[in-house]
């Protein structure tokens, strides 16, 4: 852990002490109150400065000071970043989490790597960044999206020309975006359960999770004791 910088006011100390008072390292640690390492290393940091001398030439003011003796630059690791809108679609999977995508992420860059935490903190802020629209995180088999779509389609009997108005019922898997969709003659209550059968049996099962985007009024009306419809 590295060690905390002093005050500018000891910093002026041990300069005075050691180039004004001529004392050792050891007796300007005890009077100050530090270790002799903190010292030496100020010491050793003012010599490379060219710094040798009390009182302290006047471009050396507290400004210049804290520029030459506590402005570091952080050093940058320079591992390699994750593609992180790759990582979001890895974890579609109910299976899949950060700690799995970490764990492949340290075995394909073993040269040099983030740690787990920080892994996990660079994902939250790309995360962040992202537009301010709710994200949903959505896992494989979870939810069916249905919904009817607004333009409606004519269908034309060859027959006799009738022309009549079809409904569009519309269904996604919310993971991968799987679509079914069909066209009904109405939005009533039989058109939409038998929808649902039949994209239930074109899915090959059935998700954990159906979320309407809008449920016609009159099913509603068919599905809810009739007491509740008056409210």
């Amino acid at each position: 852990m590295p060690t905390a910088p002093i005050s500018m006011r000891k910093l002026k100390e041990i300069l005075r002490l050691k180039y004004g008072c001529k004392l050792s390292h050891r007796q300007i640690a005890k009077s100050l109150s530090v270790s002799p390492s903190i010292v030496s290393k100020y010491a050793c940091k003012s010599a490379e400065l060219d710094i040798t001398c009390w009182p302290l030439d006047e471009k050396w003011d507290d400004h210049s000071l804290q520029q030459a003796f506590f402005k570091t630059k952080p050093r940058l690791k320079g591992f390699t970043i994750p593609d992180w809108s790759l990582v979001q679609q890895e974890l579609r999977p109910k299976t899949m989490t950060l700690l799995l995508l970490w764990e492949e992420y340290k075995e394909r860059h073993a040269e040099g790597f983030y740690s787990y935490t920080h892994f996990c903190r660079q994902y939250k802020a790309w995360l962040k960044c992202q537009k301010p629209s709710m994200r949903q995180n959505h896992k494989a088999g979870e939810k069916l999206f249905v919904d009817y779509c607004g333009p409606t389609m004519n269908i034309v009997d060859g027959s006799t020309g009738e022309c009549r108005t079809a409904q569009v019922f519309v269904a996604v898997m919310g993971a991968s975006n799987y679509t079914y969709a069909e066209a009904t003659y109405s939005q009533k209550l039989e058109d939409w359960v038998m929808s649902h059968a039949r994209c239930f049996e074109f899915l090959g099962g059935v998700p954990e999770l159906i979320i309407p985007d809008y449920v016609p009024g009159n099913i509603i009306r068919v599905m809810l004791p009739s007491s509740l419809c008056c409210l």
